[in-house]
């Protein structure tokens, strides 16, 4: 039995799609890692720009450390607690010669501890320091020990977790940001171009797509003009 005109191509052109898009959302991956956050001076987070070591926040700043697994900065988990700087230090005075800084230190959930572990709890620090101290000074002048790698990206947060530092996590519920922030404001060294090594980028992905239905959707046209 014959196939009517241009089936061997519609079927070549179903075929190359269903591969891409498959092999695109397979090879998924992220990273695991602590993403810093800025208060905006309302209720809600910002993804700092910058790493924690370069931005010396004003007194009355609330600043927010969240450890997640995530793509990127735009599916980045934010701080489980709102940038509330006078509910975070109201229990510390103001002193002459020395600013507050909120912190709202969030260890994130078990789905995103490395090898299933638990996370210690949530927890807020109202750190007191130099007036020209940053972000990173009055972290660590509130939730020592902090370990950073040889890059001076921020790996652990009052001892956790206790290995690792913004690894790459496959899989589809993705990674750690490919935008990491570290101290020095850069991203990780594996992310740093860009490319993850984990398949096509999604725009990329969703280019091929369009591209491959217009096909299909020209072979059908050229089937009902015959």
């Amino acid at each position: 039995m014959r196939r009517p005109p241009g089936t061997g191509a519609l079927l070549l052109l179903i075929g190359c799609l269903l591969t891409v898009l498959g092999a695109g959302s397979a090879q998924a991956a992220g990273y695991r890692y602590w993403s810093f956050w800025e208060g905006d001076g309302g209720k809600n987070w910002t993804y700092a720009t910058q790493g924690p070591s370069l931005v010396r926040p004003d007194d009355g700043a609330v600043q927010g450390f969240r450890f997640s697994v995530s793509q990127d900065s735009q599916d980045s988990a934010q701080p489980r607690r709102a940038p509330d700087f006078g509910a975070v230090c109201a229990g510390t005075p103001a002193k002459d010669g020395l600013k507050r800084i909120a912190l709202v230190i969030d260890p994130g959930t078990a789905a995103d501890a490395p090898d299933g572990g638990t996370p210690p709890p949530l927890r807020t620090a109202c750190a007191r320091v130099a007036p020209d101290a940053s972000t990173a000074e009055a972290l660590a002048s509130v939730a020592k020990p902090l370990r950073y790698d040889s890059s001076a990206m921020l790996c652990a947060i009052s001892g956790y977790p206790a290995s690792g530092c913004g690894e790459q996590v496959a899989g589809d519920s993705g990674g750690a940001d490919s935008d990491a922030t570290d101290p020095r404001g850069s991203a990780p060294a594996s992310a740093a171009d860009g490319d993850s090594g984990g398949g096509p980028s999604a725009g990329v992905l969703t280019g091929i797509g369009a591209v491959l239905l217009l096909g299909v959707a020209a072979v059908l046209q050229a089937r009902r003009r015959r």
